[in-house]
């Protein structure tokens, strides 16, 4: 299971209009330079590979030995003991906080209201704090990676599926004993 981040997604459609303009205006002057000129700059189709590399970048996949979450430049993997729970909720309750909105970006607008995959982490495991630094703020937060994707049930579906037989939990039913 492999599902992009909307995050590159909602960039890309920001800035493609500047990248086919940039194109269009580098072929131009390509033109124009080619003519008077030795000196090329094809300054659109960079922006525009930048742009294509950047929302191929970001992603999430659910392997069999761990979880990857992808970056532009670094990836995070992240084995199942280290995952406590996942959840699906609205991403504008990673922002509810005060000081949590400052870390809110214009890519994060419009997904808000939609639902998000959270990941909760051991707080415990000595990994977290490394996994949740190089993720960033505006991703995870304390040992909380939210993340929109396009199908945030499937994903925590998938990754719920893959993470081991916890023991020790509560599993109810059961009363404790009576003082005497």
């Amino acid at each position: 299971m492999r599902q992009p981040i909307l995050y590159a997604e909602e960039m890309w459609r920001r800035q493609r209009f500047w990248a086919v303009i940039l194109v269009v205006l580098g072929i131009v002057v390509s033109g124009y330079l080619y003519i008077y000129s030795p000196v090329r700059r094809p300054s659109g189709l960079v922006l525009a590979g930048l742009l294509l590399y950047y929302r191929r970048r970001h992603y999430i996949q659910a392997r069999d030995d761990r979880l990857r979450i992808s970056n532009l430049l670094s990836a995070v993997e992240i084995d199942y003991d280290e995952v406590r729970a996942v959840q699906v909720k609205p991403l504008e309750q990673h922002f509810q906080e005060a000081h949590r909105r400052r870390y809110r970006h214009p890519m994060a607008k419009p997904y808000m209201d939609k639902p998000a995959l959270f990941i909760r982490l051991r707080r415990d495991h000595p990994d977290t704090a490394a996994h949740v630094r190089k993720l960033g703020q505006r991703l995870a937060y304390d040992d909380t990676i939210a993340l929109p994707v396009p199908d945030p049930d499937a994903a925590a579906w998938e990754i719920t599926s893959r993470l081991p037989a916890r023991t020790g939990q509560n599993l109810g039913g059961k009363r404790r004993r009576k003082r005497k």
